[in-house]
């Protein structure tokens, strides 16, 4: 594409709502301009960039066996309401009535779509397995849309469906998805990573998520350092060489003593002279899947040092969303104490210790006085629990759960999950088969999504500098930038237009740019746009038989003969193994 006939509208300056250096890049770029909150179109160079991407998904999943299809995106509400989703989705759902007064949400996830199109058709064990998938738009209603299209309300994505007759069979078909995905992302370019994860409203018991590792990333991530462990912090099992500590091997009399302001862990641990971890905090929560009707309060005992997974508690109490603290008001009706002065001693709601508390003697909580605290605690001598749990946030510095060394931290954009479903939408929507012994079974399934438009930005988030995007070739734009420094030298402009002829009929797509533009502007917009190899063809280099070469991912700059300067390109590119 030569760019006096492409649409490229670059700026000078960073958009003002914009947070990350991907969002700023993109828009400055004119590869994204926004329309509303969380919706945006795609330029004709982002749009590039997302086809190539989408290629090289659909490669890889033809080749495992998948066959793609194309769901709608308005779907009604009694599919959903078959999987008691309607509900469950919560405000992320859009719903809205057609002009019969029907009700209808645009489609956030087709896992209910998928199962009511396959139901109809799959009767028997022989018509399995089935793989399918398609690439499409989606819509959530994100209440806080931001990062361009990192966090969108409208977004593309690939997702994919399996069905088989038993577990044995849909843990390999999530084995092959899995496998399926390293290749894709392996495709990339990017530095990517692959952990255990919380299945969230999907369901299921199995997920993974892949994540392209970028510091702005809002996903915390903890590696073990050989690599053999991987989680999302949201599920991490957390274990560290402190929980074995005990404050004392004896039992030592309970006492209340006075402490007048101290509110906060950090406050009491300087009075006291120990180190945080040595005290034990209580936090509140409400259990109740619907806070609005009914309180449902239960205590958290942890570490002063450690803080809870909401992940965890969301899971140990059976909720459909994040639990919610209680208030202070809420705090004081349960506890008789503000917050900063309460424990478990004498409360008649359920308790759950983290297993860090586990060990600890003779520690200090909160007396359920103001401005009072218990020392010389101990359980279950002083008070009960209901369950001793893992409900604590993992961190840096814990121990690996496999016992292979320590944790290390990751910041990681989600770009990809994949779920063992197991019977959870084919009980629910009667979507069965009949085996050999000619007996009724549920479909066994799993699903698998990959954020397309996400992660394209992803990549951008990853691989840029100061100056503007570095494109991996795998799905950069144009592979090839050339510009004609003298659009008006008949004999430069020549030589870039055989360039870019010759280039383009080897299959190597490129840029030209071919302003009438000073050299300094074009230099700015190609470090701007970043596509892989520039092309610098100027008046005095063509005068000396040359053209110089920049690789933007690494500045490398080289001068190659003109009569050799479609060679030596086409060389880089086989190179690249695209």
């Amino acid at each position: 594409m030569k760019w006096s006939k492409a649409y490229i509208f670059t700026l000078k300056d960073s958009p003002s709502d914009a947070e990350i250096p991907s969002h700023k890049l993109l828009v400055r770029a004119g590869m994204i301009r926004k329309i509303g909150q969380g919706v945006h179109t795609y330029g004709p160079l982002m749009l590039r960039a997302i086809r190539k991407f989408e290629n090289i998904v659909r490669e890889e999943l033809e080749k495992s066996g998948c066959i793609e299809l194309l769901m709608p995106i308005v779907q009604p509400k009694e599919l959903w309401e078959e999987t008691d989703r309607w509900n469950k989705m919560g405000k992320g759902l859009l719903k809205f009535k057609n002009r019969l007064n029907q009700d209808w949400c645009l489609g956030a996830t087709h896992e209910e779509v998928i199962t009511d199109f396959v139901r109809k058709d799959i009767k028997s064990y022989r018509d399995l397995p089935i793989q399918l998938f398609q690439i499409a738009t989606k819509y959530r209603d994100e209440i806080r849309p931001r990062f361009g299209l990192m966090r969108g309300r409208e977004f593309i994505m690939k997702d994919a469906y399996s069905f088989d007759m038993d577990k044995e069979q849909a843990l390999l078909a999530y084995q092959k998805m899995f496998d399926s995905y390293n290749r894709i992302f392996q495709r990339l370019g990017a530095d990517f990573r692959v952990v255990n994860a919380d299945s969230g409203n999907i369901g299921g018991d199995q997920s993974q998520e892949f994540h392209i590792l970028a510091e702005s990333g809002e996903d915390h991530l903890l590696v073990s350092e050989d690599g053999s462990f991987a989680a999302n912090v949201e599920v991490c099992p957390a274990s560290d060489e402190d929980e074995n500590i005990k404050l004392s091997d004896e039992e030592a009399p309970l006492e209340v003593f006075d402490t007048p302001g101290l509110k906060t862990i950090a406050d009491l641990a300087k009075a006291l002279k120990k180190s945080e971890k040595q005290l034990v905090k209580t936090m509140f929560y409400s259990a109740s899947k619907d806070p609005q009707k009914d309180l449902k309060p239960v205590g958290i005992l942890l570490r002063g040092s450690d803080e809870v997974n909401p992940i965890k508690l969301k899971n140990l109490l059976d909720l459909n969303d994040e639990p919610l603290m209680l208030n202070e008001k809420e705090v004081r009706s349960v506890t008789g104490a503000n917050p900063g002065s309460c424990g478990p001693i004498g409360l008649n709601i359920p308790i759950y210790m983290d297993k860090g508390v586990a060990n600890l003697k003779n520690y200090t909580v909160g007396a359920n006085k103001d401005d009072k605290h218990y020392k010389n605690v101990n359980h279950p001598r002083d008070f009960k629990t209901e369950r001793v749990v893992d409900i604590r946030l993992a961190k840096e510095g814990d121990l690996v759960p496999n016992g292979k060394g320590k944790l290390k931290s990751y910041r990681g954009i989600e770009v990809g999950h994949i779920f063992y479903l197991g019977t959870v939408y084919s009980k629910a929507m009667n979507a069965s088969f009949l085996d050999k012994n000619g007996k009724s079974q549920s479909l066994e399934m799993g699903c698998y999504g990959i954020g397309i438009s996400r992660t394209v930005q992803a990549v951008i988030e990853q691989n840029h500098d100061k100056d503007g995007m570095i494109w991996p070739v795998a799905i950069a734009p144009y592979v090839v930038h050339i510009c004609l420094l003298d659009p008006k030298d008949e004999k430069v402009s020549a030589l870039a237009n055989q360039l870019y002829d010759e280039l383009n009929k080897l299959g190597i797509d490129c840029l030209l740019d071919d302003r009438d533009e000073r050299p300094g502007v074009k230099f700015k917009d190609a470090d701007l746009l970043g596509m892989p190899l520039r092309v610098i063809l100027g008046g005095r280099g063509v005068a000396n038989g040359e053209v110089e070469l920049v690789e933007r991912k690494t500045g490398e700059k080289r001068s190659v003969a003109l009569n050799s300067m479609t060679s030596v390109i086409s060389d880089w590119w086989r190179q690249q193994g695209i």
